[in-house]
């Protein structure tokens, strides 16, 4: 059977919230059938993984209300409204962990969680970082870290690193890099 795009019959804003919303659209599917769909209509976000000219990779800690749980992920952020993705980066990294780097290198999108929502998440890398301080947004906490690629290696194998654009980020960045061969995202 192949599958084919759906046809929206009809959509209803069910909730308008702070920087998401909640739509509820009756769909008709290839076979003909209708169903419903609920969607998380999201800005998108950006993430990154900076690097420093000691090799390590700047992460951050961090309470997730969502899982009621900290994890460790890379430094990331929720898109503004109309907000290019390389400037939404470039702030993200600055406020979450005091870095601004030089060179920047796009490692394209991934979608979060597409079987709800639409989110589009930009992910990049960033070299030669230079510290001028931190800037957190009203109501975060986050500790800035710092790991070898080995070491980032050792908390995935752990299972202390369960954030997926995290595991995505890394797993894009830690395998460009011929010279550390123990990756095993």
């Amino acid at each position: 059977m192949k599958i084919t795009k759906e046809t929206t019959i009809k959509s209803k804003l069910e909730f308008n919230g702070a920087f998401i919303n909640l739509k509820k659209d009756q769909v008709q599917l290839s076979n003909g059938e209708k169903h419903y769909r609920e969607v998380v209509i999201h800005p998108g976000g950006v993430a990154v993984v900076a690097i420093t000219d000691e090799d390590k990779i700047i992460l951050v800690r961090q309470w997730r209300y969502a899982v009621n749980d900290e994890l460790i992920e890379l430094p990331a952020g929720k898109l503004e409204e109309n907000e290019d993705p390389f400037v939404a980066i470039k702030r993200e990294l600055q406020e979450e962990t005091g870095f601004i780097a030089k060179n920047w290198y796009s490692l394209g999108f991934i979608y979060t969680a597409p079987g709800f929502c639409n989110e589009r998440l930009y992910l990049y890398k960033a070299t030669d970082l230079t510290f001028i301080g931190t800037n957190f947004d009203e109501g975060e906490v986050i500790q800035t870290l710092e790991f070898s690629f080995e070491e980032v290696d050792e908390l995935i194998k752990e299972g202390k690193i369960l954030d997926a654009k995290t595991l995505v980020g890394l797993n894009k960045v830690m395998n460009q890099f011929s010279f550390y061969s123990g990756a095993t995202l």
